[in-house]
């Protein structure tokens, strides 16, 4: 049985109206599901963690293994050498270590969890689609102004094609990203206080979710 469809509107850059786009109603309907977008959330964050922390044992410290001074007779504690763990300089115990912070998560989870990101941003009016976003010119200058007129200066543009202007117009501007369709994520799309995607990407975008 086919999905029922939503049309949700669509806008030029000249600021006036494109014809509307027809979408799986899903993508206006779908509950936001906080839980499922945390631990979605946390899957990307744990991906993009380096893991490369670490810290010196006592046997990687460099420095020599004399004992400090003798056993007994001096009224202190016993010591060890100067690699010791309890001593300034010495080893670390159960210390980082470098490692893969990443964790396996279902693809039909991350892609439901996008989903209800998808819908809740529409429904609130912070995703926008715009027929194409193609500027005429490379100036960041008159990109971001354009971007200021759509009172979205920190965003995130979502396109099928970044083109040469587009990718030279933002490469300076701060709080702006552009990616591809095909790596947005719930992580990328929550991070920006609003997007901007082409008709294009978002017919790609429900073609490739599950419905």
């Amino acid at each position: 049985m086919a999905a029922k469809a939503g049309s949700i509107p669509v806008v030029n850059m000249d600021g006036s109206k494109a014809d509307g786009l027809e979408l799986p109603e899903v993508f206006t309907t779908a509950p936001f599901n906080p839980f499922l977008i945390k631990d979605v959330v946390v899957y990307h964050q744990a991906r993009e963690r380096q893991g490369t922390h670490a810290a010196k044992t006592r046997s990687q410290v460099n420095g020599s293994r004399h004992k400090l001074f003798r056993q007994k007779g001096t009224g202190s504690a016993r010591v060890g050498d100067r690699k010791a763990v309890q001593r300034r300089g010495g080893g670390v115990v159960h210390g980082p270590h470098p490692r893969d912070h990443s964790f396996k998560l279902n693809k039909k989870v991350r892609k439901l969890a996008l989903v209800s990101a998808l819908a809740e941003q529409i429904r609130h009016g912070n995703l926008v689609v715009v027929d194409d976003i193609e500027p005429g010119t490379h100036k960041t200058k008159e990109f971001s102004a354009w971007l200021q007129g759509q009172d979205a200066t920190e965003v995130l543009i979502v396109t099928h094609d970044i083109g040469r202007n587009l990718d030279l117009a933002t490469r300076n501007l701060p709080g702006v990203a552009v990616i591809h369709h095909g790596q947005l994520n719930t992580y990328h799309l929550l991070r920006f206080p609003k997007a901007l995607i082409t008709r294009e990407a978002m017919l790609a975008l429900a073609e490739r979710l599950p419905l």
